[in-house]
């Protein structure tokens, strides 16, 4: 078969919640690259949340990281969208305006406001529960620092009336139950697809020109919806959002019951 350009979420997709990674992903990646496929991982992560523990576990070509503010391919940087110093000094002003609690994603590190200055109780447990092992900057050092944000509102109203203020610069991805990602304006896990497949196209090293055809997607949750639709093969985990499942053409099994093997194996790459 062509080579395929295999596009892969992480959480819920290549790991579980308890970040575990079946040993059968990390060997249809190995079998999938040996057939000539080239396994890239696209997720809202940005790098300081991947690139000291996946690649440990499976040999990915690439990571394009934060919703597509940032592409490594082949231990190379292609690209790195950050918001400058007055775009992030302004967008903390908003979420303070709007008691909107926040993560800040950058490549190097993430930030939040301290523990007892959150407005809400649920982004608080959130990283008490997910991300107690890692110590991570204030607000106060992320100016010019960061890529992206995950937040929380106890009103959800006050996300919207942020990005009323906000919507030249931002871009919502809603996660549902209050929580919404926060992005560059035109970036997504589809336009970071494009980047690579152009980037590749100009380097001479594939004789075929690559497409949208040639681009599958495995994902889970709305976050992925862009990468989904965009593909020319989208893949559903099991338990997948509503959403996500509405857009696929092929639903594996869960992730922790051998998901993206019996994906690349329905697919034909392994």
């Amino acid at each position: 078969m062509d080579r395929k350009l295999i596009f892969f979420d992480i959480d819920g997709t290549l790991i579980s919640n308890w970040r575990e990674m079946p040993q059968s992903a990390a060997e249809a990646v190995r079998i999938a690259k040996e057939n000539g496929h080239l396994c890239l991982v696209n997720t809202g992560r940005t790098a300081s949340l991947v690139m000291d523990w996946l690649p440990k576990l499976a040999p990915f070509d690439g990571y394009l990281c934060g919703c597509g503010t940032q592409i490594f391919f082949h231990g190379r940087e292609l690209l790195h969208k950050t918001f400058t110093q007055k775009e992030a000094e302004g967008i903390i002003q908003g979420l303070e305006k709007y008691r909107i609690d926040a993560i800040l994603e950058g490549e190097e590190t993430n930030f939040h406001n301290e523990l007892d200055k959150m407005h809400t109780a649920t982004l608080r447990q959130y990283i008490l529960d997910h991300y107690r092992d890692r110590n991570w900057d204030n607000y106060q050092l992320a100016p010019g620092r960061f890529d992206k944000f995950y937040c929380y509102a106890d009103d959800s109203g006050s996300v919207y009336r942020f990005m009323e203020e906000q919507g030249d610069l931002l871009d919502l991805i809603d996660r549902e139950q209050g929580f919404f990602e926060i992005v560059p304006k035109g970036y997504s896990k589809a336009t970071c697809m494009d980047f690579l497949a152009e980037h590749l196209n100009a380097s001479g090293k594939y004789p075929k020109k690559i497409t949208t055809r040639d681009m599958v997607a495995i994902g889970d949750s709305n976050n992925d919806l862009p990468m989904l639709e965009h593909a020319g093969t989208a893949i559903a985990m099991g338990e997948s959002s509503q959403g996500v499942l509405e857009v696929a053409d092929y639903v594996t099994t869960p992730v922790m019951q051998d998901g993206i093997w019996n994906a690349l194996k329905w697919l034909g790459c392994i």
